[in-house]
């Protein structure tokens, strides 16, 4: 009896378990196609745009391709036309990506949620009809509101107020308008999801506490969605600041420059001036503003958790 006990009380051995390491790199092997396409097609042609920034490559009347350091790069900071296309990419990008698709689009978002269905189900379907269509498209349509002989001035004329070519006294709000009218419904579809993620017993209490529609919005709506409000405003802006057929099709960056944005510039001084080399370097610095944007919105929403 005595051996017996001591044989059952005896441990069992256990099978040695595979290191934590063991079978690491197979979990990679799924992802393995997908990186590889990525680095050919989208690292490549960066990489292959990085090299001609840095060279005086032209589409005609070159007969060969140099290597020019940084002179594509000191010809832009010392370009009044690329400073000018800097600043009317930071007011388009203010007026109609920060101000006009993030405020509109919260304020279309609150307003549904207290609406009727059949008002959100009308509501939706316009706003998201102005989002599908293609960027193109919407340019024309929008060209064809606001030129001079177009729907807004017959409007403002069957209602006896001045008209004006918009296209040419303020382009630049134009096609920010253009841009707002466009890209809205994003904004709304990303507050919507956030609103509706709100605890309504939270918005009840303090409803009951003798808090304002104002101050409930102020108080408790914004703090709870800005993680909502960061993400929109980070995606709104590398949107706005890479648009480019919306412009070309109602200005194509004119009167003179008085619409030409970075996008816009590039394209003139790439394809229309044939300075490949420039035009791909003003690109760069234009990826660099978006990078820098991106990074700035990413340690403010870090800095709020």
């Amino acid at each position: 009896m005595a051996t017996a006990t001591k044989v059952a009380a005896a441990p069992t051995e256990t099978p040695a378990r595979p290191g934590p390491r063991r079978g690491r790199p197979l979990r990679w092997l799924p992802l393995a196609p997908a990186t590889v396409m990525l680095l050919l097609f989208l690292g490549g042609p960066i990489a292959y745009c990085v090299y001609i920034a840095f060279t005086n490559m032209q589409l005609t009347g070159a007969s060969s391709t140099d290597f020019v350091g940084l002179d594509n790069f000191q010809r832009a900071f010392g370009d009044d036309d690329f400073r000018n296309a800097v600043v009317l990419t930071l007011v388009f990008t203010l007026l109609s990506s920060l101000v006009g698709q993030n405020t509109l689009g919260l304020a279309l978002a609150a307003l549904m949620q207290r609406a009727s269905r059949p008002v959100r189900t009308l509501t939706g379907s316009v706003v998201i009809a102005a989002w599908v269509v293609p960027e193109i498209v919407a340019g024309f349509l929008l060209y064809a509101f606001f030129r001079r002989e177009g729907t807004l001035n017959a409007l403002l004329d069957w209602l006896g107020l001045p008209s004006q070519n918009w296209l040419y006294t303020l382009p630049i709000l134009a096609v920010s308008f253009a841009n707002v009218w466009r890209g809205t419904a994003f904004s709304m579809l990303v507050y919507s999801a956030a609103l509706s993620e709100i605890p309504k017993e939270i918005t009840e209490a303090a409803e009951v506490d003798g808090a304002g529609g104002l101050g409930r919005f102020w108080h408790i709506t914004l703090p709870m969605i800005r993680r909502s409000i960061g993400t929109n405003l980070m995606l709104n802006t590398l949107q706005t600041l890479s648009v480019f057929g919306l412009i070309w099709a109602m200005t194509r960056g004119g009167p003179g420059n008085r619409s030409q944005t970075l996008p816009v510039f590039m394209y003139d001084q790439a394809f229309n001036k044939s300075l490949i080399g420039y035009g791909t370097a003003v690109a760069l610095l234009l990826l660099l503003v978006g990078a820098l944007f991106s990074v700035v919105y990413l340690r403010l929403m870090k800095e709020e958790v």
